[in-house]
């Protein structure tokens, strides 16, 4: 009888269990248990740490049999960055185009794949822009500072996931709809910016990587931008990186973690801080010997580019 006994409470007990795991895996959206503006603390960094938990519950059966299904681009991928001075010149022999999502539409993207490019728009999930034709749907709790530089522009509360869900996703809907093949999501280091709110490294890492989720719930493939501090703990939600600067700012070896994990890396540097021959004599080298794919660019992102030899 004791025998029995134990048996049907293991039962019972692993039932439980299994209903838990169950509930917490499908709870509502991941913003949801992020905390109200205001109101940071200790328990909101547990928070962060369960929205992490919950953000690769979710992601995970994305990935099923092997590889998944978008573009995964290893170091040596040639591109190019064009976000000004439309329309886009399509003539540059490289194998991916980085453009305005709301700029273009999808006969430019289609123009681009038939000769075989991989193009991927270009959103900001971390700030916002009062050109954008969606600015008047983000929540005036959310709109924080002004974004230093960069007029009209200002920075998001990203702590409030549910909040921003969703314009991110109709972003991403609009992104996949169009045909791209991935998103350069800017201003994901927003944490470490003067945004008005106390974002912290958990809060960055829950944003990140649910985005990260739901790019590829899409069949979006999706970079890490920028964000050299967090490169090590987001490498496996992110399938290729992007760096500005990081040539002239010393933090290259920062993404590192891609570089092994054989992911691309493409570099912009920009002509307000490098002549055209110094970039050829001193950049080349190096991104050549940490196998960064480097370009150089005009600070506007227009047609101009200098690649390496």
């Amino acid at each position: 009888m004791r025998l029995k006994t134990l048996i049907l409470l293991s039962i019972v007990v692993l039932m439980v269990t299994v209903t838990v795991v169950i509930v917490v895996v499908s709870a509502g959206d991941l913003g949801d248990s992020r905390p109200a503006a205001g109101t940071f603390d200790a328990t909101g960094v547990a928070d962060a740490t369960i929205s992490v938990t919950k953000a690769v519950a979710i992601h995970l059966p994305i990935v099923q049999g092997g590889s998944p299904g978008w573009w995964r681009p290893s170091p040596g991928t040639s591109w190019q960055w064009h976000l000004s001075d439309l329309p886009v010149d399509q003539s540059f022999d490289v194998e991916m185009y980085d453009i305005d999502m709301f700029d273009n539409d999808a006969s430019t993207v289609a123009a681009l794949q038939a000769q075989g490019r991989i193009v991927l728009c270009y959103i900001s999930v971390g700030s916002w822009e009062d050109w954008r034709p969606d600015a008047d749907q983000f929540p005036p709790e959310v709109i924080g500072n002004d974004y230093e530089g960069w007029p009209g522009e200002k920075w998001l509360d990203i702590r409030r996931i549910n909040l921003l869900a969703p314009i991110m996703r109709a972003r991403l809907d609009l992104c996949r709809d169009k045909g791209f093949d991935g998103v350069e999501p800017d201003n994901v280091d927003s944490y470490t910016g003067d945004t008005g709110f106390p974002l912290t490294y958990q809060d960055q890492l829950a944003y990140n990587v649910w985005l990260a989720g739901e790019a590829h719930a899409r069949g979006l493939s999706i970079g890490l931008k920028n964000d050299e501090s967090q490169a090590a703990d987001l490498i496996s939600h992110f399938d290729w990186a992007m760096t500005e600067d990081c040539f002239v700012g010393a933090w290259c070896d920062e993404m590192t973690p891609f570089i092994n994990a054989g992911k691309a890396v493409f570099a912009a540097e920009y002509t307000d801080e490098f002549t055209t021959d110094r970039f050829l004599d001193q950049v080349c080298p190096q991104a050549e010997a940490s196998s960064l794919d480097v370009i150089l660019k005009n600070r506007d992102l227009g047609t101009w580019r200098l690649a390496c030899p």
